[in-house]
């Protein structure tokens, strides 16, 4: 049987090149995978030269197969996943393998803990969606807030916000997703349980400014009513609009007639695609971009019991740092469970704590 190794699909992208940097920099040696051979050479060549790689794609699907071995740790940063992440998670439920991905995209992530995770429990495979800025942040900002909280909190609002130079850094794969994004269903979780929404907004007060923000589905309505069970309510917000964000919110409230329009799906694929050619933006890192992560939990009656605020640098930077963190940890260590998890259930809090805080992401009083 092969010894066990970390596999990065993608790893030619944008926050592909990113994570195998950071993989390189923990002393890890992936197997880099990508459609293109000239480019992963060039990328082996870059990192030392002698990281092995594998031509795969996810137009030919058994060639995603065959690089996923038992007890391998999957990363998938092939985007847009609701159209092209599938043959990543099938790979790695079929091989009983851990799997992370980039994706911050809803509609994949409700199809991960609704779909594929109960197959992948029955394999022994390990889902861990979303293990990124989108969404590590939140989930380890909430939990560490309702933890404060006690048994009281009946409800937690998370907040994302990013400062400075983000429309250039944002690289086309990110772009393309949110194009796709556009025309999706979005969920919150209301009453205990997983419902459609569209246009919340609200406000948080972030480094004693008020900002406001643009819900949005996310891996926290799934990982966090399982740990938490008195929790009744998860919101999401990103606040990267700023003061467009409340007129983001009235547009988002008209997307499912929009969706219905014919025709506008098949336009929004074929632009997506058209910004995936082009390429541009995925400008280099600057130390004027940094992020904050809110989460507030209340008790039935509204009250704020807990609130915890993260600080971090660049959300790219941060992606491929968690990532890296947590491919090393699954192979040396393992994840705790199977199916589709959470990053607090997959690793613990203490233990998430503590990744966070090693690639830049730390709890501020």
């Amino acid at each position: 049987m092969a010894t066990p190794r970390i596999v990065l699909f993608g790893a030619t992208g944008f926050t592909g090149r990113l994570t195998a940097e950071a993989l390189a920099a923990r002393g890890a040696r992936p197997l880099l995978a990508g459609r293109d051979q000239t480019r992963l050479t060039a990328l082996a060549d870059s990192l030392g030269g002698d990281l092995p790689t594998a031509v795969a794609d996810v137009g030919r699907p058994e060639s995603v197969r065959r690089i996923v071995g038992p007890g391998d740790v999957l990363i998938s940063t092939v985007g847009p996943f609701v159209r092209w992440g599938e043959a990543a998670v099938a790979a790695a439920t079929e091989a009983g393998a851990v799997y992370l991905d980039s994706t911050g995209e809803p509609t994949f992530i409700k199809r991960i803990f609704q779909r594929y995770g109960p197959a992948a429990a029955a394999r022994g495979a390990a889902l861990i969606t979303a293990f990124g800025y989108d969404y590590v942040p939140g989930n380890l900002a909430a939990a560490l807030a309702l933890h404060k909280a006690g048994p009281g909190a009946v409800r937690v609002d998370v907040g994302y916000f990013v400062e400075g130079g983000m429309a250039r850094r944002a690289s086309a794969g990110t772009r393309a997703s949110a194009l796709g994004m556009i025309l999706e269903p979005m969920y919150g979780f209301r009453e205990g349980r997983i419902v459609p929404e569209h246009g919340r907004t609200r406000k948080f007060l972030v480094d004693g400014r008020v900002r406001h923000g643009l819900s949005i589905g996310a891996s926290e309505h799934f990982t966090l009513p399982p740990a938490h069970p008195g929790l009744r309510e998860v919101n999401v917000y990103l606040g990267w609009l700023g003061g467009l964000t409340r007129v983001a919110g009235v547009l988002a409230k008209a997307t499912p007639t929009i969706a219905a329009l014919p025709g506008i799906r098949r336009a929004t694929e074929a632009l997506a695609d058209r910004v995936l050619r082009t390429g541009g933006g995925g400008a280099p890192a600057t130390a004027g971009v940094s992020s904050r992560i809110v989460a507030e939990a209340y008790d039935a009656e509204g009250r704020r019991l807990a609130a915890v605020h993260l600080a971090g640098g660049d959300p790219y930077e941060f992606t491929a740092g968690v990532l890296a963190w947590a491919a090393t940890t699954a192979l040396a260590e393992g994840v705790h469970g199977t199916g589709a998890l959470g990053p607090v259930d997959a690793f613990g809090l203490d233990a998430l704590t503590r990744g966070c805080a090693e690639v830049g992401m730390t709890a501020r009083e």
